[in-house]
């Protein structure tokens, strides 16, 4: 049962980067990308990694796909369609293919060592919230703020080309 949720799972991630790749509109390719890292987070799951798996889906199905989505909205991507198809989509495919050749060549060539013995490491959502909190408060407040900075400047600059 795992093995069969496993393989939709995964699935569901390829089609997301196989409709994020290929995707003409923006919009689509962003939404793409939501149920690819959606995809993801559920690999964690099934891995029961559940801390991964939450931060998966709230910093990066949230927070970053949604600064993208305003980032795009806000450049007015649609407005320069020349710059989203080109003449080497051509040869995206074929290197993509090659990438992935190798990459599954090197995973069956790799003599892979099993682990002598069973890692049962289980770190609680309490332990780590007290480290985020005390350890990690100052990075975290810091990044945040750079985001926001970022999003304000991106405002200001697409208010800036309105008025001309």
């Amino acid at each position: 049962m795992t093995e069969t949720a496993f393989y939709l799972v995964a699935l569901l991630a390829l089609a997301g980067g196989a409709g994020l790749a290929w995707s003409g509109n923006v919009v689509h390719a962003a939404l793409f990308l939501i149920l690819s890292l959606l995809a993801v987070a559920g690999l964690y799951l099934l891995l029961l990694a559940d801390f991964l798996a939450l931060v998966q889906v709230l910093l990066y199905g949230g927070a970053v796909t949604i600064l993208m989505i305003f980032a795009m909205m806000l450049t007015r991507v649609r407005d320069v369609p020349e710059t989203l198809d080109n003449e080497q989509r051509i040869w995206a495919i074929p290197l993509a293919a090659v990438v992935f050749g190798l990459t599954v060549v090197a995973a069956y060539t790799t003599p892979w060592r099993a682990l002598s013995v069973p890692v049962a490491v289980h770190v609680d959502f309490t332990t780590i919230g007290v480290s985020l909190f005390t350890d990690w408060a100052v990075p975290f407040e810091i990044a945040s703020l750079v985001l926001l900075v970022a999003l304000m400047g991106a405002i200001v600059i697409a208010r800036a080309d309105e008025r001309e």
